[in-house]
């Protein structure tokens, strides 16, 4: 059984420009992931896939492991990370004669995460044969059976999940979660058999709201401040 933990940060982001290696209280964003991703007990070696050469050398400061770099074509605007995934499993295995049974992909953009949300999510997907994916997630404050709506083909607002009997509190609604990509846990085959993530068997490993803050702005970094000067 072979894990590989995979970082993957492309050089253009455009929400918060250089947001890989923006500081956040002194250190660079990515040094949060690569710190934790070290903690790993289940991952049998942690790597970057990244364009970006001033990426790649913030990361070697903190200790990461680059062995290669990422083709242009797989970090564009709409590259898609599946075919990142699998270009990462097919040159790791080239370079080190090995085969990969999972990729654990730990998005830096995350920084709150810690190892055992990581590892609790690698051994929902051990435990189970069954399932192709687990993603972390968390119990979002808007519920689809409750109070999120959506405009339908007569241009009027209505409940995006309907029930027989309608959900009059939040308590009675399904669980939902949304989606924080703090680890995407990934069964090698699925790679090659699903198009998509979300055309495979998934599963959720919850974790709190507070550890799965994911920045996409500089307000979120704010956010994120805050909570650690606050722990």
């Amino acid at each position: 059984m072979f894990i590989l933990g995979t970082i993957c940060c492309r050089g253009g982001s455009k929400g918060v420009p250089g947001k890989n290696i923006k500081p956040l209280l002194g250190k660079p964003l990515i040094a949060y992931t690569i710190e934790t991703a070290k903690q790993s007990l289940l991952l049998n070696d942690t790597i970057i896939s990244t364009d970006d050469e001033q990426i790649a050398a913030t990361a070697k400061l903190y200790g990461a492991n680059i062995p290669f770099m990422r083709p242009a074509n797989l970090a564009s605007d709409t590259a898609s990370k599946w075919p990142v995934f699998i270009h990462a499993v097919e040159t790791y295995e080239k370079l080190h004669h090995i085969v990969i049974d999972y990729i654990v992909d730990m998005d830096v953009t995350v920084p709150l995460k810690n190892v055992a949300d990581i590892d609790g999510a690698i051994q929902l997907a051990l435990n189970d044969k069954n399932v192709d994916v687990v993603i972390t997630g968390y119990e979002p404050e808007r519920n689809p059976y409750f109070n999120m709506m959506e405009i339908n083909e007569n241009g009027y607002a209505e409940i995006v999940k309907k029930l027989d009997k309608p959900i009059v509190r939040r308590q009675d609604a399904p669980a939902v979660y949304s989606l924080t990509p703090a680890a995407y846990v990934v069964k090698k085959s699925a790679l090659y058999e699903f198009e998509h993530w979300s055309k495979a068997k998934c599963k959720i490993f919850p974790i709190p709201r507070e550890r799965a803050v994911d920045i996409d702005t500089e307000i979120d970094f704010k956010i994120v401040e805050f909570l650690i000067t606050k722990q």
